[in-house]
């Protein structure tokens, strides 16, 4: 449900990320985010005059955002910091609403990238910066963890990248055992990357 103290145009942004981590940009139609927005029928064109590719593209950066800011809050509620509780944190995020409401939802920008990487160059544009985007405080929250800078580039990227293809095989097999098994197993792979303590 879209939250209703948002103004339209926020609101029907948010409205196609949670529609295109259901069903993809390609199910997803500007009606159906109008109508999941409880939007003027008539806005989309005035907030989106590029069309479905804009608010597409604003959707997953939208995101890409929303999943760098967990990196603060998850690090906020651990008392004693480490890269596996990092990880064991975002991968929480997804057995806990698997385990609420079900498997029919993954991430947008995935989902983007998968509907329309090599069709809309703006969207793999937007996908690949909001990949960026979420890597980035994940590889500083390595690093101040005591992760060496380049190590912890190297690390963000995996953390997300077995993040993403725990999702898919969760997702596939409605089951979350990929996700539970990618945090076991990665956890002595991230800590022991740690050559400094804080």
């Amino acid at each position: 449900m879209a939250d209703s103290g948002r103004g339209p145009r926020e609101r029907m942004v948010f409205s196609a990320a949670q529609l295109i981590r259901r069903g993809g940009v390609t199910a997803t139609s500007m009606r159906d985010v109008v109508a999941h927005a409880r939007a003027p029928r008539g806005s989309l064109q005035h907030y989106f005059p590029g069309g479905k590719d804009q608010l597409v593209n604003e959707a997953v950066d939208w995101a890409g955002r929303y999943a760098a800011k967990r990196i603060a809050r998850f690090l906020g509620e651990m008392p004693e910091p480490s890269p596996s509780g990092l990880f064991a944190a975002m991968v929480r995020q997804w057995t806990d609403e698997y385990e609420t409401v079900g498997f029919a939802s993954g991430c947008p920008v995935a989902a983007a990238t998968a509907d329309c990487a090599e069709s809309t160059e703006s969207t793999r544009t937007a996908a690949a910066a909001a990949f960026a985007c979420w890597r980035r405080p994940v590889a500083e929250a390595l690093t101040e963890m005591g992760v060496p800078s380049q190590r912890a580039e190297s690390l963000a990227t995996l953390m997300i990248s077995t993040l993403e293809g725990a999702i898919l095989m969760a997702r596939a097999e409605r089951d979350a055992g990929a996700l539970t098994t990618v945090a076991r197993e990665l956890a002595p792979v991230l800590d022991g990357a740690v050559t400094r303590r804080r």
